[in-house]
């Protein structure tokens, strides 16, 4: 078309819809990372304080400004060696064979109270170094090397050696200490092309991806000008903090908006990335599945246990649901707290009111007084990292007396009891918080198989009144409960609360009724990701021929979402072992075995596939494959529990009672509050003619998990039939409290009661 022929009309028409195209396209581009030296011309004072910030060193090359630790010869710990070679940090050390030899350092990792190294390695790996230096002040202990495995130190081969996969920086840690990060994995070849647009935690990382930004600065507006192009809008609505003088908190006075949760909560949680490179500014659940308060992880009360971070013990805080962010307490850009000590509870909290000695029961000034003391107590991490607890809750000694979890009070007072503590609580507050229920005794009931555990977890799951998390905790416990259940998980699905819809899934079995089974399907459409991919999980055994056409669909993409998911992280045995149980489910074994034989092609000495791997064999009559399966397992792993079980079990199908009772003996001894273990080798004791060792291991067993329905349905049969029918009649009648509408179990009580034939 030759535009000089057309009228001026028309050629204006055309132009403006050229432009008009050309915008939408712009408006539309994905928008790209730009690196920090693209924001700083105008953002001039947030650069110089994020410069100094542990963000901005949360990686950096290796160079005399960056590296802290002494590489002047220093010894680490034979055979570990530090020093210089030039302008090149180095270190001798054990390397992946066992034999020592000489590294260079690539990289610094952190900055404070501790700095690791990292070490380029083949296949584009970087490896994260087992010893660091400790970077506290000398009278604080610290301007050392220290193993971050000293008792002992892991040896070569082992997953935690620092040449290992779990060192391996491209998977642990790199997506939350730069940005941008991809880890471009190959798994045909099992190597790495990581990239990133900043090395440390920058700009973008926290704000999105910048070229949408700039174009918004230097051209005309685009279409999303109120968030001025950012992906991740962090300013949160125009509320504000009011004092309110009679309860002496303050109290916002808008209902808070605000993606800032979202942001942080990427790095600062325990979680699966089940989206590949999230960009900051999406919701947390669409890229991340969240860990609940699970036994390793957190105590029952929802104190931190193991290493997880901020996120699942901000969410559980009283403070979290009035509307407090992470920059009410942080300056974002420096990192650092807003204030020091009592000052910075002072801005919500009046001092006339909380930081006195009538409050707090200490002298003012002293350790016991600062509120953080008390209400946020520290675990150590990484031998040296102080870390407290976000929950930020109100001591609860009593629940320690009760439940066994840590408390405050004796943390500090080490040599007083938590009867102590709990007595001086209740005389200080005699209408405190110890007088009112707490999820912990639902939390711990369903973690020890109580007898009430079901009816605890369901009031819990049903009480909007607690923390979204804890309630979402109780769900995948009731995945053995009975259909007194349904009601429990049905309100799940349709919680508002992502987290409980995330966590429902969990809790599906054959025993909810038909009308929840069908509310199951539901969730594969879920807005958010993390709630479709887990009802996959779920699902996803289900026959498609008992499924409509629109729940096939859906199941469908779900399942593939839930594959891409798992897919994140192709690089780790567990998501191919992950992916093999998940073939399984859907009655296709050749495609398990294909997996759990990617899984031993990344990992040889990876015993979790070769003890599946082994399982499948069983189920296709190959017995044999899997006895040298296992085998090597053992060898690899002689304490490991589970290879023993399996290996028993195997014993077990070919009646060598002999040789199979040892090893589920050492099965139960090596997991002994693996219930599972103990009730198989009750079995096995029983078939090989000791019914009164089978009956002692039960009894055992039953005291601590009460609410083990096979357990204490074995132990009811077999006192039966030794002849001891007031035990048999006893553990009956816990049958029928467990399962009150059982018509089965009502029958057997009955006739226990009356034995008398008729």
């Amino acid at each position: 078309m030759n535009m000089a022929t057309l009228s001026r009309p028309v050629r204006h028409l055309i132009a403006v819809i050229l432009l008009l195209s050309a915008t939408a396209a712009h408006a539309q581009a994905p928008p790209q990372y730009v690196g920090t030296a693209a924001c700083t011309g105008c953002h001039a004072d947030q650069a110089a304080r994020w410069q100094d910030s542990h963000h901005a060193r949360a990686m950096q090359p290796a160079t005399p400004a960056t590296v802290l630790g002494d590489f002047t010869g220093g010894a680490a710990g034979a055979p570990t060696r530090f020093f210089r070679e030039g302008d090149a940090y180095m270190v001798h050390t054990e390397g992946p064979d066992g034999t020592p030899r000489d590294y260079k350092i690539d990289y610094t990792f952190g900055v404070d109270p501790l700095q690791q190294y990292l070490i380029a390695f083949p296949g584009g790996r970087y490896q994260a170094l087992g010893t660091a230096w400790d970077s506290r002040a000398r009278e604080q202990g610290g301007q050392r090397w220290f193993s971050l495995y000293p008792d002992p130190a892991p040896h070569a081969g082992d997953p935690l050696h620092w040449t290992g996969r779990d060192q391996t920086w491209n998977y642990q840690c790199a997506n939350c200490h730069s940005t941008d990060l991809r880890k471009n994995f190959d798994l045909a070849t099992n190597s790495y092309a990581t990239t990133w647009s900043d090395v440390n935690v920058a700009c973008e990382a926290c704000h999105g991806p910048g070229s949408n930004h700039i174009a918004w600065v230097q051209g005309p507006p685009a279409e999303d000008a109120g968030h001025k192009g950012l992906t991740a809008w962090l300013r949160p609505n125009a509320g504000e903090w009011v004092m309110n003088p009679q309860t002496g908190i303050a109290q916002r006075s808008e209902k808070l908006v605000s993606g800032e949760l979202d942001v942080c909560a990427g790095c600062h949680a325990r979680r699966k990335v089940i989206a590949g490179n999230p960009v900051p500014g999406g919701k947390f659940l669409d890229s991340y599945l969240a860990a609940l308060l699970e036994p390793g992880l957190y105590h029952a009360d929802g104190q931190i246990d193991g290493e997880v971070f901020e996120y699942g013990s901000f969410v559980q805080s009283r403070m979290f649901r009035a509307g407090v962010t992470c920059t009410d307490c942080h300056e974002p850009h420096t990192a650092t707290l807003r204030a020091e000590g009592n000052g910075l509870c002072a801005q919500c909290h009046m001092p006339a009111k909380f930081d006195t000695a009538d409050h707090t029961h200490h002298a003012p000034g002293s350790t016991g007084a600062q509120c953080a003391n008390c209400h946020m107590p520290t675990k150590t991490y990484m031998i040296v990292d102080v870390r407290r607890d976000h929950s930020i809750r109100v001591p609860r000694p009593d629940l320690s007396v009760a439940l066994g979890t840590p408390n405050a009070c004796t943390t500090c007072h080490t040599d007083r009891t938590a009867e102590w503590a709990a007595e001086a609580v209740a005389r200080w507050f005699p209408g405190g918080r110890q007088t009112q229920p707490h999820y912990a005794t639902a939390l711990h009931a369903g973690r020890t198989d109580a007898a009430n555990a079901e009816v605890l977890l369901d009031a819990l799951v049903l009480d909007t009144n607690q923390p979204a998390i804890a309630r979402a905790s109780a769900l995948p416990m009731l995945a053995h409960g009975t259909a007194a259940s349904s009601a429990a998980v049905r309100a799940a699905i349709a919680d508002p609360d992502a987290l409980l819809r995330m966590a429902a899934p969990r809790a599906f079995s054959a025993a909810l009724s038909a009308s929840t089974a069908q509310t199951e399907f539901s969730l594969l459409r879920d807005p958010v990701r993390a709630v479709r991919i887990e009802a996959a999980r779920a699902l996803s055994g289900a026959d498609p021929r008992t499924l409509t056409p629109a729940q096939q669909s859906a199941l469908a993409a779900a399942y593939a979402e839930l594959v891409t998911a798992e897919m994140t992280d192709a690089e780790r045995p567990e998501t191919h072992l992950n992916l093999g149980l998940l073939d399984l489910r859907r009655q296709q074994p050749g495609e398990a075995e294909a997996e759990y034989t990617t899984a031993l092609r990344l990992d040889p000495s990876f015993v979790p596939a070769m003890v599946n791997l082994a399982d499948l064999d069983r189920a296709r009559g190959q017995d044999r494959q899997g006895e040298a399966l296992l085998t090597r397992a053992l060898a690899l792993e002689p304490q490991n529990a589970d290879v023993r079980y399996a290996m028993g079990l195997l014993l077990v199908r070919r009646h060598d009672y002999a040789q199979a009772l040892p090893m589920l003996h050492e099965a139960n001894t090596l997991a002994p509050d693996n219930a599972r273990y103990a009730y198989v080798y009750a079995v096995a004791l029983n078939q090989s003619g000791d019914a009164g060792g089978a009956i002692a291991l039960l009894e055992r067993t039953h005291q601590a998990h009460p609410g083990d329905w096979d357990v204490l349905s074995a132990l009811t049969a077999l006192t039966r039939q030794s002849g001891d029918g007031a035990s048999a009649l006893r553990h009956a009648r816990e049958m029928a409290a467990l399962r009150p509408a059982d018509p089965q179990v009502r029958a057997l009580v009955k006739s226990l009661e009356d034995p008398a034939p008729r």
